[in-house]
Parts: C-alpha cells; structure tokens; sequence
C-alpha cells in the first residue's frame, strides 16, 4: 500500500508538471519543469521496483536517468537560453490558456486510450499508462504549437520522458545496454540541438523557428 501511495504521488507530480509546461511563458521555467520531470522519473523508476532495495540494475538506471534528465539536459538547455537571451515565448502558435484546455481533453483521451489498451502484464499503478500517454502528448504539442527552437527541444525532452515512464508499465526483460543507449541517443541528440540553438540566434538574432520558415520561402 505504501509503494503505491509514493508511485501514485510521483505520477501525480508528473501530471502537475505537464500542465505548468503547458502554461508557462517563461524558458526559464519550462527548463526547471523539464529537470523537475526527470528527478520524478528517476525517483518512480527505484519506487517501481522495492525502492531501496531495487537491484543494481534497476539503481544504476534509475541515477543514469536522474542525472541526465534532471542535471545534464536543463544545463545545455540554461546555457543555450543564456546565449540566445530570450526569455519568454512571446507569441506560440497556440495561447498559453488554451494549451492548457487541449491538455484537458488530451487527459481525458489519455485516460480513455489506457482504459482500452492492452498490456503484457499487470502494472504497478492504474495512473501510469495514462499519465505517459499524456506526457507523450504534451511533449507532441509543445513541439507543434511553439515558436521557439528552444521550447521545441523541451517538447522533445518530454516526449522521450513519456516514452520512458510507459517504458516502466512493460516486462522487465529490456537490457540495460539497450536502455543506457536510448539515453545516450537523446543525450547526443539534445546537444546537438543546442549547438542549432546558438547558431539560429547568432544568424537571426532569435531563436524563433518561423524566422527559418519565412527564409525557405524566400529562397523557394
């Protein structure tokens, strides 16, 4: 009864998390929801398996996890804010108040979806598939209803974290080779969008993406 309290506590804080990202006009804070976001992944991952006395294996993802999800990704994400000086996300395609409608009703499809999708076992927790299903989710429209290069990168981040707690609901026979080399892809791949960051705001003085857009149609 106490684990599931901790891993419907965590899973709440998740939720929570997903509707201040939709809501938040402040880079600033969209990157510390982001690190908040992986500490509770990292944190359910040990809840999810006896907690302290969860296996090494089940350890050493879990602090791999915490580490880049929570330290490394929201410090390349700090340092390519301080560089492009942005601040807010001044005018997204979809208003900050209506994000947060659209995460109402992609809650309750989320919660339906889980309701009617078949797993390979049981899970530790009623509310895990529907708050991953969510998170992916939020993570595709922040992607979709952003300007800036930097929020996109942030919707991508919560995308891979969605896919990561979804991964918790699934049979324990994934290596961990396999698992370390998922976080080492995003890892390569949030650096690299960091280098794009900095060079979109050193050419454009702005990190805005529909900049790019107009460029394509003036060079088509």
């Amino acid at each position: 009864m106490t684990a599931m309290f901790e891993i419907n506590t965590l899973l709440v804080g998740l939720l929570l998390v997903d509707f201040v990202l939709l809501g938040a006009s402040r880079l600033g804070t969209s990157v510390r929801q982001v690190a908040a976001q992986g500490a509770l992944l990292s944190l359910l991952t040990l809840a999810e398996h006896a907690g302290w006395g969860a296996p090494w294996r089940v350890w050493l993802l879990a602090l791999g996890s915490g580490v880049v999800k929570a330290v490394v990704f929201p410090y390349f994400l700090r340092r390519a804010l301080r560089e492009a000086d942005v601040r807010r996300e001044m005018a997204p395609y979809v208003g900050f108040t209506a994000s947060v409608l659209v995460g109402v009703a992609a809650l309750a499809a989320s919660l339906w979806l889980a309701s009617r999708l078949p797993l390979p076992g049981p899970v530790p927790s009623p509310l895990l598939v529907p708050v991953s299903l969510f998170t992916v989710l939020v993570g595709m429209f922040l992607l979709v209803s952003r300007r800036k290069a930097l929020t996109q990168v942030v919707g991508y981040l919560v995308v891979e974290n969605g896919v990561f707690c979804f991964g918790l609901a699934l049979p324990e026979d994934a290596p961990l080779p396999v698992e370390v080399g998922i976080l080492l892809d995003i890892f390569a791949a949030v650096f690299i969008m960091g280098i794009m960051i900095y060079q979109i705001s050193r050419e454009f003085d702005d990190i805005d993406t529909g900049r790019l857009t107009s460029l394509r149609d003036e060079a088509s």
